[in-house]
């Protein structure tokens, strides 16, 4: 699950990338954020799509 802390977590680490470098620890604590960030993400999503229902099909006129 995307949590705020997680968010914050990933954001904190980009930041400090950026301007000072990461240590090594740091380094593998970014990549296991980030896979756990992709995770949820895509079952997020995977959700989402797996709920959606056509209701009404577009007329024959405007169909493509």
């Amino acid at each position: 699950m995307i949590t705020k802390e997680l968010i914050e977590e990933i954001n904190a680490l980009s930041r400090k990338q950026r301007s000072v470098g990461l240590t090594p620890e740091e380094k593998e604590r970014q990549t296991e954020l980030r896979q756990a960030y992709l995770v949820s993400f895509r079952e997020n999503m995977k959700s989402v799509l797996d709920n959606i229902e056509i209701v009404d099909e577009l007329p024959k006129n405007m169909q493509h």
